[in-house]
């Protein structure tokens, strides 16, 4: 179990890094079709965020609370990218050709635009529930014998 760090100095700093490095981590995901990033890499930046919270306040504490409501949307990416990419097939052209997405009263360049947004943002979801899920888990298994002193005492 990851417990809360005591030092103020670190704590302070937490309050400010894990906001930029999420403002960060949005920015890549949003504008990673113009630029180096995506939906991976933001997914990344999300999840590392949320892994220094919960290195920071500890697992239980309210400044990790993101980090466990994120672990209730696994699977929510997936059904994302692959729903985009049905609504393709549904609109008549291949699995995420985005031109073919059926949205009414947008040209085919914004439907492009959104298509490949909404992919990313599936992508960014699963990568940032699978790392704060990881270490969910290696925190959990971190002291098994501490677990169980505690039972027994």
């Amino acid at each position: 179990m990851i417990h809360s760090h005591d030092s103020v100095i670190v704590q302070t700093l937490g309050r400010v890094v894990i906001p930029v490095a999420q403002l960060f981590g949005l920015y890549v995901l949003l504008f990673g079709q113009y630029g180096p990033g995506g939906g991976f890499v933001g997914g990344v930046i999300l999840a590392a965020s949320m892994i220094l919270a919960i290195l920071i306040y500890g697992v239980g504490s309210e400044g990790s609370r993101l980090a466990r409501l994120i672990l209730h949307g696994d699977g929510v990416g997936l059904l994302i990218f692959a729903g985009v990419g049905g609504l393709c097939l549904i609109g008549g052209g291949q699995y995420l050709n985005y031109s073919h997405l059926p949205i009414p009263g947008m040209d085919e360049s914004s439907r492009h635009y959104l298509g490949i947004l909404l992919t990313q943002v599936g992508v960014a979801a699963d990568v940032a529930v699978t790392g704060v899920s990881i270490a969910m888990s290696l925190a959990a298994d971190q002291d098994p014998l501490s677990t169980e002193d505690q039972e027994h005492a």
